[in-house]
């Protein structure tokens, strides 16, 4: 009788220590909020863009950090200002190396009382980086949102009163972004060539926190009240917020190998029409669009920015040499893992 064959046994194929490692870190770590970013938090030095959910594999929106150094003479000069906001509403103008979200930022309004388009009748006022609706009932809220992203401006409930009645130019000198964490989450600091300040496009708001008076002085900024369509806090504190958003757009060559949004950039002549509410909504879309290339510096900065509580000049320092890999600490070569010590781990690679 003749015996069955048996097969031969298999090998174990072992997988590779990397794969194996990330494998198990896909399957223990899964990105909070997969199903809709827009609630998720913002950690030091990334941001995600709220003003809409981003689409699959697009998830991080633009830096929320900024820089303004200039004097108030300077800023007078570029914004064709009577006179810098030097001093306004409690604030003082001090050179500001790492501006987040939450804090005040300066920008320049048409003048509410001026009707022309006269550089005479622009103003510098403080507000809060972070836009607060009008309506909203919570004014924390603002805090997420920094950032407006430049083509769905017109529609989003929270942008498109703003969009139509309250533009606003955010003065800064320079921002921050950060490559992806994949590639090192290098943070990089650009700048206007030339070293002139940069105009970035905003939209504002007054938020007010009142009674029957306090929301009947405020039917001016906010045209829903009248529609009875407001649905605006009621109390009696009085408190008023002054908040503004930075309108975001897609990035030029100067950002895209950085990051896939930037900032939407504005140049002088295009300032009056910016600001005057009565200009047509579609002339004001024509402006979002990337900065030409070579319009902005890049160079890389040190990790000291990433932390909001750090605001001096060592934010603009350049990173520093990374130390080498302590050779005591590095991990045995996978063949060693397995092998019988007759082995090397050289040999078998």
């Amino acid at each position: 009788m003749s015996l069955p064959l048996r097969r031969p046994a298999r090998s174990l194929a072992v997988p590779p220590l990397k794969s194996l490692l990330n494998s198990l870190l896909r399957r223990s770590i899964r990105p909070p909020c997969s199903a809709n970013l827009a609630g998720c938090a913002v950690s030091a030095g990334s941001v995600v863009d709220r003003s809409a959910v981003p689409e699959r594999g697009v998830k991080r929106g633009m830096c929320g950090r900024i820089t303004l150094t200039r004097s108030g003479d300077e800023i007078a000069a570029f914004f064709a200002l009577e006179m810098a906001a030097a001093e306004q509403g409690g604030e003082t103008l001090q050179a500001r190396f790492n501006i987040a979200p939450s804090q005040k930022v300066l920008t320049v309004v048409q003048n509410p009382s001026q009707s022309s388009q006269a550089a005479a009748d622009r103003a510098a006022q403080w507000k809060r980086w972070g836009l607060v609706p009008s309506w909203s009932k919570d004014p924390q809220r603002g805090g997420s949102l920094f950032n407006a992203r430049s083509e769905t401006v017109d529609v989003k409930p929270s942008f498109r009163s703003a969009w139509k009645r309250r533009r606003c130019l955010v003065i800064a000198d320079g921002f921050y972004e950060w490559s992806p964490r994949n590639k090192g989450h290098q943070p990089y600091y650009f700048s206007a060539h030339g070293g002139t300040l940069l105009a970035m496009a905003g939209l504002y708001e007054e938020w007010v926190d009142g009674g029957a008076a306090a929301k009947e002085t405020h039917r001016h900024f906010n045209p829903d009240v009248d529609s009875g369509t407001s649905s605006a806090p009621v109390s009696q504190s009085g408190e008023i917020i002054e908040s503004c958003t930075v309108l975001t757009t897609e990035a030029n060559a100067d950002l895209a190998e950085v990051h896939h949004r930037m900032p939407v950039l504005l140049q002088p002549g295009a300032f009056d029409a910016w600001l005057d509410p009565g200009t047509d909504p579609e002339t004001l879309k024509r402006l979002f669009v990337p900065s030409p290339e070579k319009t902005l510096l890049r160079r890389a900065v040190s990790d000291y920015v990433n932390s909001p509580q750090n605001d001096d000049t060592a934010c603009l320092n350049p990173p520093e040499p990374k130390k080498p890999l302590n050779k005591s600490l590095e991990p045995p070569a996978q063949a060693e893992l397995f092998s019988d010590n007759t082995t090397s781990g050289e040999e078998t690679q």
